[in-house]
């Protein structure tokens, strides 16, 4: 695929926007039913798995957490989800934008990522109800280091 091709699709399809790449076994936490269907499907199908879910009982190549205000303790939710994921998979935050029903503050998202030992290195649109942040552990932390 030329480089050309390589940002089209990026552009048409949000997985590729996220990073995912086939082959990976992405675990899906906190879906329900308002969760955005074309960014799951377009998930499996650029990955060529589908994802598994929290009953999935080995490492997953990066983590989708949907998560809303009501749902919990976020920082809780992030610290289970490192626990699926080797150390520098990302773990894609999922919450509704601005203005939707569960919307979650940047700064609780900051904090509770600090708290997790995760930095966010990016955010994106995924969606139409939902923003995306990509979360990963430090390099720091990665190699050992503190």
């Amino acid at each position: 695929m030329s480089a050309t091709a390589d940002h089209a699709e990026e552009r048409t399809n949000p997985a590729a926007r996220l990073g995912f790449q086939p082959g990976q076994v992405v675990q899906e936490l906190g879906y329900d039913d308002d969760t955005e269907q074309d960014l799951r499907a377009a998930i499996e199908e650029l990955t060529g798995t589908e994802l598994v879910d929290e009953d999935y009982d080995d490492v997953a190549d990066a983590v989708v957490l949907w998560f809303r205000e009501d749902d919990g303790d976020l920082t809780d939710a992030l610290v289970d989800a490192t626990t699926m994921i080797d150390a520098g998979a990302p773990i894609w935050l999922l919450t509704p934008k601005t203005g939707r029903d569960g919307y979650v503050e940047a700064s609780e998202i900051g904090e509770a990522a600090s708290t997790a030992g995760l930095a966010q290195t990016s955010s994106v649109n995924a969606g139409k109800d939902w923003a995306g942040s990509r979360l990963v552990t430090p390099k720091a932390a990665r190699s050992g280091k503190r």
